[in-house]
């Protein structure tokens, strides 16, 4: 049988069902999240309770769940779930976190948003530490509104740093001209990966003596016409 609903009031005074875990079901408030805040530490709890009213009163349909061992809130957009925000506790403070590069933009506009703590917040120590209720809730319907309309389509929107490919090792004036008078080992190294080609330019580059030099290239050019990398006996024996 189901246990009893007890009714909390949320920030904006509208009344909403603290489901106990026998009745949760698919509900948008997680076992898991009641759990969290009951063992958080006892200056915490108001805060996230707050928090989490919050988020629910200014983003209806947001669904709660656990992610790297904190509460996090998700919504749906046109494109699938994105991340909305997180809260933790700590020791000593809270941190609350709305994601996506547009509100973050808003609140350092409004001179809300700080670098203290892991959250948009700062470190957030009471209720008294947040924005007043209406601004608050503002802030979160504002992060809901660019998800449900498709602006942001992904929890993470920073743009991944673009990879600059390495310079090559320059090939050996004796390698190069040997690999010049030979087509079938000349078309090989071309199509070698760019390690496996300075793993030959660097064992030529490195002969000392003469003779030396003009034996690697020889040897280079045989094994490059085969199609094999300069330790291929080593990767052979490590299959």
């Amino acid at each position: 049988m189901a246990r009893a609903i007890k009714r909390t009031a949320g920030p904006d005074g509208a009344q909403r069902a603290a489901y106990k875990p026998a009745v949760y079901g698919t509900a948008a408030y997680s076992p898991e999240v009641d759990a969290y805040i009951e063992k958080a530490p006892a200056y915490a709890r108001p805060v996230l309770e707050h928090l989490r009213a919050a988020v629910h009163a200014g983003a209806p349909g947001v669904v709660e769940q656990m992610k790297w061992s904190r509460p996090f809130f998700v919504l749906q957009g046109p494109s699938g779930e994105v991340i909305l925000g997180n809260m933790s506790a700590f020791k000593a403070h809270c941190s609350f976190g709305l994601w996506g590069a547009e509100i973050a933009a808003q609140l350092r506009a409004d001179g809300v948003a700080s670098s203290e703590g892991m959250g948009t917040f700062g470190k957030i120590a009471g209720i008294a530490d947040l924005p007043p209720t209406p601004r608050l809730l503002g802030y979160v319907r504002e992060a809901a509104r660019s998800i449900a309309e498709g602006e942001r389509t992904k929890s993470i929107d920073r743009p991944r740093p673009v990879r600059v490919a390495k310079a090559e090792v320059p090939v050996p004036e004796a390698l190069a001209s040997a690999l010049r008078r030979h087509k079938a080992a000349s078309a090989q190294f071309a199509a070698m990966s760019p390690s496996c080609r300075k793993e030959y330019c660097v064992w030529v580059a490195e002969a000392k003596r003469e003779e030396t030099r003009e034996r690697r290239v020889a040897q280079a050019v045989a094994m490059i016409a085969e199609g094999k990398g300069r330790n291929w006996k080593y990767e052979t024996a490590g299959r």
